[in-house]
């Protein structure tokens, strides 16, 4: 019996490994050193179908977690298809997705340290997409480079993280995509930030699921929202709030809602 669960992981094993990558040919990859972080960054680069029989300028979106995002291969527990779905709405997007750091994900994703979880390092994450990762993606590829035309986007962390680039970075980040975010993580700091911070014009894209199993969670992206209210006039509509109906914490949810998402900030 021994002999034979041992085959059969080995067997799970090699069919995992054997796996074909799901990625379209819109999608390449490249390495960047993060002197930041001290480690080099796989970046993952997703181009619209006409890129290269066009001379335009594009939008860019900087999402986290890239691993997730393109390729079931990589995936943790699935991928969003970002490409395929960007694909097949001929969109007029360049996508820019960030591996996470394995074990320092937490680290990487967070802004401020919890008493429980450690982290609070995502200055320094930041620092490396703003100073080091999006020169890097202007000088390679035709972007337009204003936060206008600048979108940051993630899930969980990467929600929490996205919107506290936009708040730290209002000049570089004009829009965001806030999927299911971890507010909880450093809540005292992070409204402490906020009652200091005068203006947000950025636009915003809340969503969260009501299956995700914490009723905190909804009701701090709700507190987020209200503050974000109360630095403009609702009248400009920029941000929304969408709660999924049976939605649960996972790629399913966050691939499912990419879409409309995209399509309602862009």
């Amino acid at each position: 019996m021994k002999h034979f669960l041992s085959f059969l992981f080995l067997f799970f094993i090699c069919i995992t490994n054997a796996q074909q990558s799901t990625a379209t040919k819109q999608v390449s990859t490249f390495s960047i050193d993060a002197p930041q972080l001290k480690i080099s960054k796989k970046i993952w680069v997703y181009l619209p179908k006409n890129y290269t029989a066009s001379t335009k300028k594009y939008p860019v979106i900087y999402m986290h977690d890239a691993q997730n995002l393109f390729d079931a291969k990589t995936a943790y527990a699935g991928e969003w298809n970002i490409d395929e779905t960007l694909d097949s709405i001929s969109a007029q997007v360049i996508v820019i997705g960030i591996e996470h750091g394995g074990d320092k994900r937490m680290e990487e994703l967070t802004p401020f340290k919890n008493v429980k979880y450690g982290g609070g390092k995502a200055d320094e994450y930041l620092d490396f997409i703003v100073k080091t990762l999006k020169p890097k993606v202007d000088a390679t590829y035709r972007t337009k480079t204003n936060a206008k035309n600048t979108a940051i986007f993630g899930s969980s962390l990467g929600g929490l993280v996205s919107f506290y680039a936009a708040v730290k970075y209002p000049e570089v980040f004009g829009k965001v995509g806030c999927f299911s975010p971890s507010f909880w993580f450093g809540r005292n700091e992070m409204n402490e930030l906020l009652a200091q911070t005068k203006e947000f014009d950025t636009k915003v894209y809340f969503l969260y699921g009501d299956s995700e199993g914490d009723d905190d969670v909804i009701r701090d992206m709700k507190n987020i929202e209200h503050w974000v209210n109360t630095k403009r006039c609702e009248c400009k509509k920029l941000n929304k709030e969408v709660i999924v109906k049976g939605g649960q914490h996972n790629e399913k949810m966050w691939r499912e809602s990419f879409k409309k998402a995209y399509l309602w900030l862009f």
